[in-house]
């Protein structure tokens, strides 16, 4: 195929193929009643957006996750919201369900598989992905601002947000 006709064909499976990989992310997370969501229906609604990417297996997020509570139940009437993100997948669904229920957790989770949440990891970033718990910051616009690897703490991120809110 030459001229118009090709880039045509060439442009329709490169759109293809774009559609392909936003539809993986995008199916690739849903919330704990198995619909899909996206990082995006959370973002942009006028206040900061904390996404903790955690394992029903990792220490630090059992350890931590409190803090991210407090976190969320100061600020989710004002400035800002979290939202969690499991990469347990269905293989450990129910091991991330009780994670959930064992901790209290007030604020939304999604889950998705590893692969699926490092891709998106990836895509936001530039990064590659290292492992939980993983933090992102989200301004009010939904803009990207911050990640951060490895735990942090409530306190840091409040301090960011304040800082970069007066911007």
């Amino acid at each position: 195929m030459n001229g118009t006709m090709g880039r045509f064909v060439r442009g329709l499976a490169l759109t293809g193929l774009l559609l392909a990989t936003a539809s993986a992310y995008a199916g690739g997370l849903a919330n704990f009643d198995g619909k899909p969501q996206t990082i995006s229906d959370y973002t942009g609604h006028g206040k900061w957006l904390v996404v903790m990417i955690w394992a029903h297996d990792c220490a630090v997020c059992n350890r931590d996750v409190g803090q991210e509570i407090a976190f969320y139940n100061r600020h989710r009437k004002k400035d800002a919201t979290v939202l969690g993100i499991s990469l347990d997948g269905k293989e450990y669904h129910k091991q991330a369900v009780d994670f959930i229920h064992r901790h209290k957790v007030t604020f939304p989770n999604l889950i998705g598989e590893p692969e699926d949440v490092a891709a998106l990891y990836t895509e936001y970033t530039g990064n590659d992905w290292v492992g939980t718990p993983t933090f992102l910051i989200f301004d009010p616009k939904g803009k990207i601002r911050a990640e951060q690897v490895g735990a942090t703490s409530a306190n840091l991120i409040e301090k960011f947000i304040e800082s970069n809110s007066k911007s």
